[in-house]
């Protein structure tokens, strides 16, 4: 008999209808910049953090937040798609350590998450997750860099930038990259590329950075940390 004909993602819209994984990449590339870089002893999380009116209260609204307490995620898109992943991370890190009685490696952690973004392309009645996810982490086997894409792929990266201003970050960062950097010159090359593409002036209050190091403590700079790293890096 004949071979059943497979049926492709794109038979099950129209011609030029726009597949929802592309609205889903356009929510990431219309998102603020965020980048990530992996040093020596640590990872270096940092991020554009534009307010959608001055009215809104800055500290009500955060870019970098813990998973655990050696992992945490920033992101490009939108938040409420972050808020719930994040949620489904902290989830999936409980029930990991109530399971085998240790804390879930930042590898583990962003399979499960990869995988459920994964499902959500192809389920009837859910559309993709519009957001674009940078996982930093540190454990036994040192620091870990990891993006985790609308359609569910997922990289492990040296440094890496999503967002508007992808692709001119990507270019800085392929410059100024060493291996060899320490937490402490990452954060500041990430302070440079933030600068690169950044519209008006730069401060304490629109960006956001964090770092884990080799403490395994995933922590958020204060605004008034962010501001002295500004001070060395004008």
């Amino acid at each position: 008999g004949e071979l059943p004909v497979p049926i492709l993602p794109d038979d099950f819209f129209f011609p030029g209808q726009t597949p929802p994984d592309e609205y889903a990449l356009t929510a990431v590339e219309k998102g603020d910049t965020c980048l990530g870089i992996k040093a020596a002893n640590g990872v270096v999380l940092a991020t554009e953090k534009k307010l959608p009116s001055i009215l809104v209260d800055e500290t009500s609204f955060n870019k970098c937040a813990p998973v655990t307490d050696h992992i945490g995620v920033s992101y490009a898109g939108m938040n409420a798609d972050f808020r719930i992943l994040l949620q489904k991370a902290r989830k999936y890190a409980i029930n990991y350590k109530a399971t085998y009685h240790d804390s879930i490696p930042a590898s583990i952690l962003c399979q499960e998450i990869s995988t459920l973004v994964q499902e959500y392309t192809q389920s009837g009645g859910v559309r993709p997750f519009g957001v674009s996810l940078l996982m930093a982490g540190f454990d036994h086997e040192g620091p870990h860099l990891y993006q985790v894409d609308p359609s569910g792929s997922y990289f492990s990266w040296k440094a890496a930038a999503i967002g508007r201003n992808m692709v001119n970050a990507s270019s800085f960062l392929e410059k100024r990259y060493s291996e060899e950097s320490e937490l402490e010159d990452a954060i500041h090359t990430a302070l440079l590329t933030l600068k690169e593409g950044f519209e008006g002036e730069m401060n304490e209050n629109n960006i956001e950075i964090a770092t884990v190091g080799s403490d395994g403590v995933f922590r958020v700079l204060a605004p008034f940390e962010i501001r002295d790293y500004l001070s060395e890096v004008q």
